[in-house]
């Protein structure tokens, strides 16, 4: 029920945390759904939780690429006044499918009666649903029900207010520039001919001449540099092409 409010709080009435997984002396968390985080908040988040339900006083926690198992983030808490953590909040992890490792070094010692297991999983339940909440934002919902938001790479192209975002950051086009930009996106990775494209996005306006296309593209191209995945490829005596590699 709490887990259930929190998600829809977060405007998320469909993902959810999957199953637990115990691996050796690690826990793993999966989740349904892809998700962007705060390395700096993921720790913060994580520690409030250990420390409220005591489950240990030192552990460590990896975060991992599902697509190629790759500990792409990773910290560590002990019982003294130390620790890993290397506060970084200005880069914000890119939405992708993620799972959290934990490895709990030296438990908490609890009284004979009490059943360890029941109190762990209680414990890490309550740690994915704070996550839960942490993690799915409600723009991801957003970008996943908006048809007007159109993902090029780390960008999103948003056709409607003729923008491109990145982050928390807004890049303006001009409605050329926008028009241009989805003609490509419509034939990624084919060439489509400079005639195509000078009548497909000017037509009849008589407003053009015979470099405006290359002016036009060179503005796209700087505005669309923070993702070297995500490139307008001249073919020479022919036309231009949007390519996106994965």
């Amino acid at each position: 029920m709490i887990g259930h409010e929190v998600l829809l709080s977060s405007k998320d009435s469909t993902s959810r945390v999957l199953p637990i997984l115990k691996e050796g002396d690690r826990y793993r968390i999966q989740f349904e759904s892809a998700f962007e985080f705060v390395p700096e908040d993921l720790v913060t988040t994580i520690d409030k939780v250990v420390k409220e339900t005591q489950l240990a006083e030192s552990y460590i926690v990896e975060v991992e690429a599902c697509d190629s198992n790759e500990v792409i983030y990773s910290f560590k808490m002990e019982a003294v006044a130390k620790s890993d953590i290397i506060p970084c909040r200005s880069r914000v992890q890119e939405m992708a499918c993620y799972s959290l490792l934990f490895t709990f070094m030296e438990p908490i010692p609890m009284e004979p009666e009490r059943n360890i297991w029941n109190y762990l999983f209680m414990g890490l339940l309550l740690l994915v649903v704070i996550l839960g909440f942490v993690f799915l934002r409600k723009k991801r919902t957003r970008y996943a029900t908006d048809p007007n938001l159109i993902k090029l790479g780390k960008y999103r192209f948003d056709k409607r207010n003729a923008e491109l975002i990145i982050e928390e950051q807004r890049i303006e086009l001009t409605s050329k520039e926008a028009d241009l930009l989805l003609l490509l996106y419509n034939t990624a990775n084919k060439t489509v001919e400079r005639d195509v494209i000078l009548n497909r996005v000017w037509g009849d306006e008589g407003d053009y001449i015979g470099r405006t296309l290359d002016v036009f593209i060179s503005k796209l191209r700087k505005k669309l540099e923070f993702d070297a995945k995500v490139k307008i490829v001249n073919i020479r005596g022919v036309g231009y092409k949007l390519v996106m590699d994965k």
